[in-house]
């Protein structure tokens, strides 16, 4: 992990859980969910490999890269791709989830508008919007702020929204024991916005619902109808 950390932003290392973490992705490839992947990589050679790239670009594309402004560019882009937007490509980097015993609430509890910004795989440009996360316990509660940082951790690799939508919900089922889990993504696609068909009012609406969300229609009404409250 070390060779990680030293490019890793806003790295708080006892939040971490890699030992839960491998679980996790243990889960994901079981049900074909994992992003797909060439193997492990080096962080200091995918900077630099990433930064080589980057420059010669731009001076394709014409650029001074010996100007002031620009001569760092290709170095920032790197670091910055692999140490904040790719680094929950490593499971070492896992939130720690440390579920409480709650004895017998069966009561819904649902998180909203939790903030996603994630990297379209297609393209490299950024995913924006909100998700939102319902579950009912079994016997076990996990705090708010894990919610935040588990849909975090998957955001920041690139992604497919259906995909990403699908692993947060599948890792939450994981952690809480429980098949009673819901999970709604709403995003801009910069993909969309800012190149090609330039649809800058379009967003999308991704959900995985199981276990009683899936079966039972009067609990996924008052799922929705309290996402729409406020």
């Amino acid at each position: 992990m070390s060779s990680h950390t030293d490019y890793v932003a806003n790295l708080t290392l006892d939040k971490c859980d890699p030992e839960l973490g491998k679980l996790v992705q243990g889960h994901l490839e079981q049900m074909d969910l994992e992003n797909p992947r060439a193997g492990e990589y080096n962080p200091k050679d995918a900077v630099y490999a990433i930064r080589m790239g980057i420059e010669n670009g731009l001076l394709h594309l014409g650029i001074d890269i010996n100007d002031p402004s620009t001569s760092d560019t290709g170095n920032r882009y790197a670091k910055m791709l692999v140490g904040e937007l790719t680094k929950g490509l490593n499971y070492d980097f896992f939130p720690k989830c440390t579920a409480t015993p709650v004895g017998n609430l069966k009561d819904m509890v649902l998180v909203r508008n939790l903030e996603v910004m994630s990297l379209c795989e297609h393209h490299l440009q950024t995913i924006d919007g909100v998700a939102h996360i319902a579950y009912i316990p079994n016997e076990k509660l996990l705090g708010l702020s894990k919610f935040a940082r588990v849909t975090d951790f998957f955001c920041r690799r690139p992604q497919v929204q259906e995909r990403l939508t699908a692993q947060i919900a599948e890792a939450l089922k994981f952690i809480l024991e429980t098949d009673d889990v819901a999970v709604i993504v709403s995003a801009k696609h910069y993909c969309m916005k800012a190149r090609g068909s330039q649809q800058h009012h379009s967003d999308t609406t991704t959900d995985r619902m199981s276990g009683k969300f899936f079966t039972n229609p009067q609990l996924r009404k008052e799922m929705f109808d309290a996402i729409r409250i406020g």
